[in-house]
C-alpha cells in the first residue's frame, strides 16, 4: 500500500507514518484464495493506518453481510465458551484493544450487544472491520442492533456527517437498510436473555420477541422500541412502585425494577438479563438489588473506553466459559485526532482569522471616530469665527442655520460611527473568546442538547463558559440529555425478506 506522499518533507510528527495514498484494491481486499471474502487482517492493518475502502467495495462488504443477516432470527440462541461486547460507538482503535482482550477471532465466539455508530469519529471503520469478520465467521460471530442503528440517531449525532464526509448519503442509506436486519435478542445458554436495552411491560415470552417485524425504522413505542431503550431503575434496592416507570431521560420507554425483572425470569426460566446501552465507570455493573449474595438479575456491561474522549470510563466485556462468567476490563487507546465534526482545516482556522480582521476594522473605526471630533474642534474655535467676520449678517444668519443643521449632522454621524465600534467591540470579544476557549467550547456544545451554546455566554466571556463547564459535576449528567430519542420524525420503511436467493422491496 503506497503512503500518502510527502514532497516537502514538511511533516511535524516524523515517527508517525503517512496514511495510505489510495483506498484498498478489491484484488488486496477480496483475494482470491479467501474465495471472495473479505481479507479481514490486511483490512484491520489498512483501517488502523487511516486507510480507506472504495465505495463500491464497501457496497459489496454490506451485501454479503445482509445475506447472513436475513438467516437470522430475530431471536438467536448460543452456548459458550462466548465473549459478549457492549457498546462500541464509533471508537475503532477500542475495538481493535477489545479484540486482544476478548479471544482469538478465529478460535472465539463472539456477541455484540448493538450500538457501533454514533459518537466516535470512526463507525464507518468500525462496520467494516466486523462486517468483514462477520463474513468470514458466519456461525461464530453475531450482532444484535442497538438504538443507535436507527435513522432517527445517526442524523441527531454524527454518523450520517461521517458517513457524508467520508463517503456520500447513497452510503448512508445503504447502511441503514442494512441495520434492520440486525436480529434483536440472543439466548445464552438457555439461561441469560442478551439485549441492548432492557425488558418491557409488553414482554411476558421470549416468544414475543420473535414475533417482532424487525425489518424498519424501530418506532418510539411499543416491545420494539423497549429492548432497544429502556433502563434499570438506578436505586441500590431496585425498588419501583408496579415494577415499571416512564423513562424521562430517555425521552421514551421504561425503567424497570427488581420486581419486574423476577416476574420475567421466573416466566421464561432464565437466571439473568445482560444489556448494554449504558456508560459504566469500569466498564460494567451487576445489579443485585435487594441482596449483594444473590446472582445479579441484570448486568450492563460498556465496551467503549472513555466514552467520548471525556468520561475516564474503563471498556468491559463479558467472557462464559464452562458455565462460569468472568469480566475482563481495558483501558482506552489512544487514536488519530480529527477536528470536530470534521471539519477541514480552513473551516477550522475561521475563528483565528475573523478575529484579526475584526480587530483590523475596529482599528480603522477608531482612528476615524478620533480624527472627526478633533476636526470639529477646529472648526468651531479658529474657522468659524473668521468665516464670520469676513461675511454679511444675512449670510451670517443663513450660515449659523447651515452650522446647527452641520451639528445635528456630525451628531448623528458620531452615534452612528461609536454604534458601529460599540458592535465590532463586541464582535472582537466574542471571536476573541472563540479563538482562545475552542476547546471548552466544543465539550459545552456536546453538553447541550441542540448542540448549541446558550445564548450571550460567548459575550460573558472565558469565566462564564468555565462556570458553565463545572455546573456539570459529572459528564454522565452532563451527557444524559443526549441520551433521550430525538424529536424527528423518520417515516417507517418495512423491507419484506424473502427466502434466500431472492431480491428484498422495499414498501
Amino acid at each position: 500500500m503506497e503512503l500518502l506522499r510527502d514532497p516537502s518533507h514538511d511533516r511535524v510528527v516524523k515517527t508517525l507514518k503517512p496514511p495510505p495514498h489510495y483506498p484498498l484494491s478489491r484484488q488486496l481486499m477480496f483475494p482470491d484464495k479467501l474465495k471472495n471474502k473479505p481479507d479481514w487482517r490486511l483490512l484491520l492493518d489498512h483501517l488502523s493506518k487511516e486507510g480507506r475502502i472504495a465505495k463500491e467495495d464497501l457496497f459489496k462488504l454490506v451485501q454479503e453481510c445482509n445475506k447472513i443477516f436475513k438467516n437470522e432470527g430475530n431471536l438467536i440462541y448460543l452456548h459458550d465458551p462466548l465473549t459478549v461486547v457492549g457498546d462500541i460507538h464509533g471508537q475503532y482503535y477500542d475495538l481493535v484493544k477489545m479484540f486482544d482482550v476478548g479471544g482469538n477471532i478465529e478460535s472465539t465466539k463472539y456477541l455484540f450487544l448493538g450500538d457501533f455508530v454514533d459518537r466516535g469519529s470512526f463507525s464507518i471503520e468500525v462496520i467494516v472491520l466486523v462486517y468483514a469478520i462477520k463474513i468470514n465467521f458466519p456461525n461464530t460471530v453475531f450482532f444484535l442492533r442497538g438504538n443507535h442503528e436507527c435513522r432517527q440517531l445517526t442524523s441527531f449525532f454524527n454518523f450520517k456527517d461521517e458517513c457524508l464526509y467520508k463517503y456520500d448519503q447513497e452510503t448512508y442509506d445503504f447502511l441503514m437498510d442494512s441495520f434492520d436486519l440486525f436480529p434483536l435478542a440472543c439466548v445464552v445458554n438457555n439461561k441469560f436473555l442478551a439485549i441492548h436495552g432492557g425488558i418491557s411491560p409488553d414482554l411476558k415470552t421470549l416468544e414475543d420477541i420473535k414475533k417482532i417485524d424487525r425489518y424498519h425504522e424501530p418506532p418510539r413505542s411499543g416491545l420494539f422500541c423497549d429492548i432497544l431503550w429502556s433502563d434499570p431503575v438506578d436505586n441500590d434496592q431496585g425498588s419501583l412502585e408496579n415494577g415499571w416507570k416512564g423513562n424521562e431521560i430517555r425521552g421514551c420507554s421504561w425503567f424497570f425494577g427488581v420486581d419486574a425483572v423476577h416476574r420475567f425470569l421466573q416466566r421464561n426460566n432464565l437466571i439473568s438479563v445482560i444489556r448494554a446501552h449504558e456508560a459504566q465507570l469500569d466498564g460494567y455493573k451487576m445489579h443485585r438489588w435487594k441482596s449483594s449474595s444473590d446472582f445479579p438479575v441484570v448486568i450492563t456491561i460498556f465496551s467503549a473506553p472513555n466514552y467520548c474522549d471525556v468520561y475516564k470510563n474503563k471498556g468491559a466485556v463479558i467472557k462464559f466459559e464452562n458455565n462460569t462468567l468472568n469480566i475482563q476490563q481495558f483501558k482506552d487507546t489512544p487514536h488519530p485526532y480529527l477536528l470536530p465534526n470534521f471539519m477541514d482545516v480552513f473551516s477550522w482556522s475561521i475563528p483565528f482569522v475573523t478575529e484579526k480582521v475584526t480587530e483590523m476594522l475596529y482599528m480603522l473605526l477608531k482612528h476615524e471616530d478620533q480624527d472627526q471630533e478633533s476636526g470639529d474642534e477646529k472648526i468651531n474655535q479658529e474657522d468659524i469665527e473668521k468665516f464670520k467676520q469676513i461675511t454679511q449678517s444675512e449670510k451670517t444668519k443663513i450660515f449659523d442655520k447651515n452650522k446647527s443643521l452641520q451639528k445635528q449632522l456630525s451628531k448623528t454621524g458620531k452615534e452612528k460611527l461609536r454604534s458601529r465600534l460599540k458592535f465590532v467591540a463586541t464582535m472582537m470579544k466574542m471571536q476573541k473568546t472563540l479563538r482562545e476557549e475552542n476547546q471548552s467550547i466544543v465539550q459545552l456544545k456536546g453538553a447541550c442538547p441542540d448542540k448549541r451554546l446558550p445564548k450571550g455566554l460567548l459575550l460573558q466571556g472565558k469565566e462564564a463558559i468555565t462556570d458553565a463547564l463545572q455546573e456539570f459535576n459529572y459528564m454522565k449528567l452532563a451527557d444524559s440529555i443526549n441520551e433521550k430519542m430525538p424529536n424527528i420524525h423518520i417515516p417507517q420503511q418495512s423491507i419484506q425478506i424473502k427466502k434466500p436467493g431472492q431480491s428484498s422491496k422495499k414498501k
